[in-house]
């Protein structure tokens, strides 16, 4: 399941646990649109909490998302526990054009820093 745990302005808050299914990204990918559309771009913070991937309609769907917003998004700052996740954003690096950053779980409040540091010299703080 993906949720947006809180959305503020241009700052997006997704938790995601368990395996993403196609139905997950219909309901949030027109929330996050939205977001995009009303503020140009967004900063995300991506929690990952017992994620466990996509299933395969899922991960079509994400790589879809990303190709059509990969300008729309200014940071992500991504926050999970396992060695895995933080492999995974290495290598989503080369089809976001979005600064990205890879956060253990116990660094939540660093990342939400981050994040909040991140647009205030070109436009409104994420957070």
């Amino acid at each position: 399941m993906i949720e947006i745990k809180e959305h503020d302005g241009n700052f997006v808050w997704l938790r995601a646990t368990g395996k993403l299914h196609d139905e997950d990204y219909r309901q949030i990918i027109p929330q996050i649109e939205q977001a995009i559309d009303t503020n140009g771009t967004v900063c995300v913070l991506l929690e990952l909490d017992d994620f466990r991937g996509w299933d395969t309609h899922a991960a079509w769907d994400d790589f879809r998302f990303v190709m059509k917003h990969h300008r729309d998004i200014e940071r992500i700052a991504i926050v999970g526990d396992k060695r895995w996740e933080k492999l995974l954003a290495r290598l989503a690096r080369p089809f976001v054009e979005a600064e990205q950053q890879y956060f253990d779980r116990r660094q939540l409040a660093e990342a939400q820093s981050w994040l909040a540091g991140s647009l205030a010299a070109v436009g409104p703080p994420c957070l």
